[in-house]
């Protein structure tokens, strides 16, 4: 080998050995990953700081923050933080806010058939089954398909399948549904159509404005939802008569929505974390539901001397008649709102049919084991 040949050769070793070193010596020293900033979305409820819907949302909002691992996080706002209860579904579309917790019913007045996606006319199924329509029986794409013909900019999940709720509060049991005739009445959505048909002149008032407007006069009666969120808005301290059951409520569930400008700036692993996260919320917010209500329910009784009595048939019968009546008459004005009902009466008529089939008698066995007649 010529001199410059081992000059060459030794260069080349001495190179590779100058590299081999630093990479020796990198290894010592481990990359420091810098810190990712987290994706924050400012969500807000249309629910007050004691309302048990609002412990729900939050069960929602642990759920994403937990599994989003650092990289995602909502922040969390009661009713009235941005703006008013009523107002979340705007605020949301137009990214005031990046997100809502909300139902359907609050937003009816751009669109009847908002109503059909949690308290619509009487389909035969139950909320589980409802919301089996809404993710299995094309429910959600007739949401999707909804949205933008009346402005909405969102993306919306669905979550919690709620009990029937009550008939409502009276300062006296109401016997018939001539006693609801005149009646200054509190609800909300497709209900409110309802009840003007049956003659009570409506008011439709979110959750935390109903005992003021009852102590003023606004109101005689109302519904709101469930046991524990009348209680804990002091409705025991106010009327004493409670009346379970009813056909202008059976079935509803929360709306999760998020601003649709936002979602796509989402990265798709974190998109379906917020998403299977309303349905891992689904099972938790009932089984919150379930334990408090019953709780709540026995409370009002036991400890407040609040009379609950079981809603008359003739009134569910009534109801029935009024939803044949207004269904029609919105099917006739909107083919929107017909396509929708049609949807859910295909879907309910399999399901319910195998349900009702198929169901245990639960009352019958209620009353064998625990020697106790169930009001009918």
């Amino acid at each position: 080998m010529s001199n410059e040949q081992v000059k060459a050769s030794r260069r080349k070793f001495l190179t590779g050995a100058t590299a081999a070193a630093a990479g020796t010596a990198a290894l010592g020293f481990p990359m420091i990953a810098k810190a990712q900033t987290p994706i924050v979305l400012k969500m807000q409820g249309a629910w007050g700081a004691k309302d048990i819907f609002n412990e729900m949302a939050e069960e929602y909002v642990k759920r994403v923050n937990e599994m989003a691992g650092g990289r995602l996080r909502i922040d969390y706002l009661v009713a009235g933080a941005v703006v008013k209860p009523f107002e979340v579904m705007d605020a949301t579309s137009k990214g005031v806010l990046d997100a809502c917790h909300s139902v359907t019913v609050y937003w009816y007045g751009k669109s009847k058939v908002a109503s059909l996606f949690g308290t619509g006319p009487i389909n035969g199924m139950d909320a589980h089954q409802t919301l089996a329509w809404i993710y299995r029986g094309g429910g959600l794409a007739l949401y999707n398909e909804l949205l933008p013909k009346i402005g909405l900019d969102v993306v919306g999940f669905f979550a919690m399948p709620m009990p029937t709720q009550p008939l409502g509060w009276f300062k006296k049991p109401i016997t018939s549904a001539a006693g609801l005739k005149g009646l200054k009445y509190r609800t909300v959505g497709l209900a409110a159509d309802l009840f003007q048909l049956m003659g009570a002149k409506v008011t439709q008032l979110p959750g935390g404005e109903i005992i003021p407007a009852l102590e003023k006069g606004v109101i005689d009666a109302f519904e709101f939802n469930n046991p524990t969120s009348d209680m804990r808005f002091g409705s025991q301290d106010v009327i004493k008569n409670y009346m379970m059951g009813s056909f202008h409520q059976a079935t509803e569930f929360f709306e999760i929505a998020f601003n649709k400008k936002k979602w796509a700036t989402i990265p798709k692993d974190l998109q379906a974390i917020l998403q299977y996260a309303a349905e891992a919320a689904n099972s938790a917010n009932y089984w919150t539901g379930m334990d408090n209500y019953s709780r709540d329910l026995q409370d009002l009784i036991t400890k407040h001397k609040v009379n609950v009595i079981r809603t008359p048939k003739s009134i569910f019968q009534e109801q029935l008649k009024a939803w044949d009546v207004l269904t029609k008459k919105l099917s006739d004005e909107d083919p929107f709102f017909k396509k929708v009902v049609e949807s859910q009466r295909a879907f309910g008529k399999r399901v319910a049919y195998f349900h009702f089939l198929n169901d245990a008698d639960y009352k019958l066995g209620y009353e064998h084991i625990f020697k106790t007649k169930i009001p009918t």
